[in-house]
């Protein structure tokens, strides 16, 4: 799926922006997340979940009995970094499948969709937290 480089260029560049903040502005509240940092945290956990789920589609690994495995929180300055990892993992794992194959995510994700409904979804909540974060 050639689309899904263009969650990895979003990512990257919202990636970019949490790298370049200063502690201050990682720190500080916004709507729902006690930190911008804890707002990127959630979008990197809700990616990660979710490349986990895409590339169990295609054999591969998965946590303890089949359940995602937890991205840790590495504090406010790795949220950057950890942002970009998940996000190109996705990216990655949706490129090795068709558009239409089915992802089985988990009731908390939205449910199972298909890798292009994952695609538009995850490109919608980096938007959605880059306008949070602004």
């Amino acid at each position: 799926m050639p689309e899904a480089a263009s969650l990895a260029a979003v990512v990257e560049a919202l990636a970019d922006r949490f790298r370049s903040m200063p502690q201050s502005r990682l720190l500080g509240a916004v709507p729902g997340h006690p930190s911008r940092a804890a707002a990127a945290l959630a979008l990197a956990r809700r990616l990660a979940a979710a490349a986990q789920a895409a590339e169990a589609v295609a054999g591969g690994p998965t946590g303890p009995d089949g359940a995602p495995r937890e991205f840790p929180d590495a504090g406010a300055f790795a949220a950057g970094d950890q942002l970009a990892v998940a996000g190109h993992d996705l990216a990655a794992a949706l490129a090795a499948l068709p558009a239409p194959a089915l992802v089985p995510l988990p009731g908390p994700l939205g449910g199972p969709a298909t890798a292009e409904a994952l695609l538009a979804r995850a490109l919608a909540e980096v938007a959605a937290t880059a306008a949070l974060c602004g």
